[in-house]
């Protein structure tokens, strides 16, 4: 078999084969592509220009010393090649992403046609406030969504993510033990809950004890309620869960942990499959982050930063972050800094502000705010019940119609929400988890979220979301009982796939422990020889 220089080996022999038996890579339209420093030279340019007359640069010591080393390419060449990469990426413009716990849904064109009108897409975060007060006004409206929503008294904007809305809530909290001289050690994680929360605990200094799930995948109440106590600060809980489950006691986690003196941080990134349907905020939350990109459309990651913006009840929006918006009785928004902060405190919250400080510089992402705006509004209030309701029933008809040849743990516990769970068991043996997931790209799908949750060996967490048709949801059924047939029969053929992708299968441990993410000039073979010394010390 022939490889190429970049190192690239085909996903079968027959691949893009000649008549001479040498294999290039290329299948049908799509051509191999290889590095760009490969391609171009770093001695040349793409460019026919006479060599300019040598003047003095004003540059002085600023002035370049060594050569860019960036290829030379012409325009055909690198559009063609960045055009050719783009063509190997999977999208959700393109098929279904069934990543669950991530929400990957349908971004509405009619979302970047608003994000990209210049009032909104040309403001500068140091422009004058007079100057914005149509942002500062849609930064305000959507506040007010997010809290009537939500059933929570006030929002914190600025935060960029999910993590990041995490590390805020947290902060509240903590300032607000700290306000009435309470210094509790403890946050309380549930196994059913996003990796990330005991991540952001352990960063905020808190020491981070499991409660089990029960065997329906539900919190085990009577385990939390037992270890409830005074140096507990609060419960970190994902509802609906990661088993893809809504937690039924959540109203009474909330009552046992304030009657301990705690608080009840609540993972919102699953707030698709309830939004309109369900108030956090009457279930005794008191602080909750919702994730813009997954729940209401804005772009997941790709593009900039995205938008984690936090809900606090009564007891907590005293200690949220500066700035924040305010609408007086004159109708106008203002933007409330720290030198503002205790002239509004009193009106808003009925005291001085005790505010841990900020954030981010500024006040968020203002083309995530306007994108999720923009979707509320196209919405309204029954469309937002309508998305939980369409998300919860795709997700069901996956799980139905896939549990006769995968097994799915908790299918038994009642119907899921936004996500269908399965497992490994009954694959045949030597087949894994990951074996399917590789198949499944030779279907033309991505893979589902694998491995996780931790609570069930072998997982495979499915999401379709609500913007899923059922004529696309029974074209990925098929393909998934497809390879879960081959798994539960042990099809040697699995262990070495994908075999029609652009590449084959990565070491995974190698990948994860040695990744090779930049290119470097080749060292020459002569370079690379060991002299007789370098051979006697190994």
């Amino acid at each position: 078999m022939t490889i190429n220089q970049s190192g690239w080996k085909p996903s079968s022999p027959v691949q893009g084969a000649t008549d001479t038996g040498t294999v290039t890579g290329n299948r049908a339209l799509m051509l191999e592509e290889a590095l760009i420093f490969e391609i171009g030279d770093t001695d040349t340019t793409g460019v026919d220009i006479d060599v300019p007359e040598q003047r003095d640069s004003g540059l002085g010591t600023l002035l370049r010393s060594a050569p860019i080393g960036l290829p030379g390419l012409t325009e055909p060449e690198t559009v063609r090649h960045y055009t050719r990469l783009s063509r190997q990426n999977y999208a959700i413009d393109l098929g279904l992403f069934p990543l669950g716990s991530c929400t990957m849904k349908h971004n509405p064109r009619l979302n970047e046609k608003i994000a990209r009108l210049p009032g909104f897409a040309d403001i500068h975060p140091l422009a004058p406030r007079e100057t914005v007060a149509g942002a500062l006004e849609l930064i305000n409206t959507l506040a007010f969504w997010l809290i009537d929503l939500t059933g929570m008294h006030g929002v914190a904007m600025s935060p960029k993510a999910g993590a990041h809305g995490e590390l805020c809530g947290l902060l509240c909290i903590r300032t607000a033990l700290e306000a009435r001289g309470d210094a509790r050690q403890v946050v309380l994680v549930p196994e059913s809950a996003h990796g990330t929360n005991p991540a952001t605990a352990a960063f905020c200094g808190y020491r981070v004890e499991n409660i089990p799930a029960t065997a329906a995948g539900r919190v085990d109440l009577d385990a939390l309620k037992a270890r409830l106590g005074p140096d507990v600060a609060a419960v970190m809980i994902t509802n609906p869960n990661t088993c893809g489950l809504f937690e039924p006691d959540m109203k009474a986690i909330s009552d046992a942990v304030h009657a301990a003196g705690g608080f009840v941080y609540c993972d919102g990134a699953n707030f698709n499959a309830i939004v309109g349907k369900v108030r956090p905020g009457d279930l005794g939350v008191d602080a909750m982050h919702i994730n813009l990109h997954k729940t209401f459309s804005t772009p997941h990651g790709g593009g900039g930063p995205g938008s984690g913006p936090v809900v606090l009840s009564e007891a907590l929006s005293p200690f949220g972050p500066l700035p924040y918006t305010a609408k007086t009785a004159d109708g106008v928004v203002h933007l409330i800094e720290e030198e503002q902060a205790d002239a509004f405190s009193a009106e808003h919250f009925g005291g001085k502000m005790q505010s841990f400080g900020r954030m981010t510089a500024f006040h968020g992402q203002m083309g995530m705010f306007t994108r999720a705006l923009s979707y509320i509004l196209s919405h309204g209030a029954d469309g937002l019940k309508q998305v939980a309701e369409d998300a919860v029933l795709n997700a069901n008809y996956i799980l139905r119609s896939l549990e006769d040849v995968l097994d799915a743990p908790f299918a038994h516990s009642g119907p899921c929400m936004h996500e269908a769970l399965f497992s490994d068991k009954g694959f045949a043996d030597g087949v894994s988890t990951l074996d399917l997931a590789k198949a499944l790209i030779d279907e033309g799908f991505h893979p589902m979220t694998m491995y996780f949750p931790l609570v069930v060996h072998g997982a495979m967490l499915v999401e379709p979301t609500e913007t899923e048709s059922k004529a696309a949801l029974d074209q990925f059924i098929m393909a998934l009982r497809s390879v879960a047939e081959r798994a539960r029969a042990g099809d040697e053929s699995l262990k070495s796939a994908p075999h029609y992708a652009p590449r084959r299968r990565l070491d995974e441990t190698l990948a994860a422990r040695k990744p090779v993410v930049a290119w470097k000039e080749p060292v020459p073979a002569a370079a690379e020889a060991p002299t007789p010394s370098e051979i006697g010390d190994r």
